[in-house]
């Protein structure tokens, strides 16, 4: 039951822990930090519209990601399907915009730190890439029911719909996904990370590929280009050594796993997700986009 406080701001206020609950949830739906920070904006702007309405009939809880679900799916309407860059070719080819891509998010947006090590693989990269295979009903059916722990009576409620439904939509998009990776960081993650920078900032290439696996990957949105195997990847960074050198890394944990924030000259300039298995990087998707840092709570610019 919510106090009686007056205004908006006040209302926020008592959401608490709720409000990164909402923000994981949109982010999962939507594939977007931008689009997640936007939803949950609307969601909170009709609740307090309708909190006349609320007067504690149903949990709080509930009421909030019924609403939050409608704002997605009507935002998902139109909305063209993100992903990863799948494209397996060393040539740049032209910028896509960013709606044409999964986002990367910071754990302190999505997970909360009682439940962090339960919910970090239902928002690594890969995961919610795949959600975005799923309709957007599948996704709101997937989500509530195996990462919110909703009954199924709860959801056919909220899309006014039967158990039955919601058992087969759920059947169908378990099918649908590849089964989570429930491998939790580790030291050995965290230190082969600073291996990684080490040998970055010193553009030492020899040593940096030796960190990968053999079928590594490197993509780099907003381009579709995929690099494969250590060999492809140590001749793209050497045929770009002006962006890579000088470079400064400075960690961040994005979503559930290991991250660097890379300047160049001082300025913002990409974000790195890595995917690590058996003391080697398997995956390290670059974000492009200085838009970014803001979202990590990184400053503008370094020394």
């Amino acid at each position: 039951m919510l106090t009686t406080m007056p205004g908006r701001a006040a209302f926020e206020a008592q959401l608490g822990p709720l409000r990164r609950e909402l923000a994981g949830y949109c982010y999962r739906m939507l594939g977007s930090a931008f689009d997640a920070d936007d939803a949950v904006q609307e969601t909170l702007l009709r609740a307090w519209r309708g909190l006349d309405r609320f007067a504690g009939r149903a949990a709080l809880r509930t009421w909030l990601f019924t609403i939050a679900t409608h704002v997605c799916l009507d935002a998902l309407q139109d909305a063209r399907r993100r992903a990863l860059p799948a494209n397996v070719t060393d040539e740049l080819g032209p910028a896509h915009p960013r709606e044409a891509w999964i986002e990367p998010v910071p754990d302190r947006w999505v997970l909360d730190p009682a439940r962090a090590a339960v919910d970090r693989e239902s928002v690594r990269l890969a995961f919610v890439a795949a959600l975005q295979v799923l309709s957007p009903r599948q996704r709101a059916v997937l989500l509530l029911r195996d990462v919110l722990r909703w009954r199924a009576k709860e959801v056919a409620t909220l899309l006014d719909t039967t158990e039955d439904a919601v058992n087969a939509v759920l059947k169908r998009a378990r099918a649908a996904l590849p089964a989570p990776d429930p491998a939790p960081l580790s030291g050995d993650d965290r230190a082969l990370l600073a291996r990684y920078v080490e040998a970055f900032e010193r553009f030492d290439i020899d040593a940096l590929v030796a960190l990968l696996h053999e079928e590594a990957t490197l993509s780099m949105p907003p381009y579709d280009v995929t690099l494969r195997g250590r060999a492809s990847i140590a001749a793209w960074f050497r045929s770009r050594r002006a962006a890579c050198e000088d470079a400064q890394l400075v960690p961040v944990d994005v979503n559930g796993g290991l991250g660097l924030a890379q300047y160049r000259r001082g300025s913002p300039f990409a974000i790195h997700a890595f995917t690590t298995a058996a003391g080697r990087i398997t995956a390290v998707h670059t974000f492009l986009d200085p838009a970014l840092f803001p979202l990590f709570g990184l400053p503008e610019a370094v020394p």
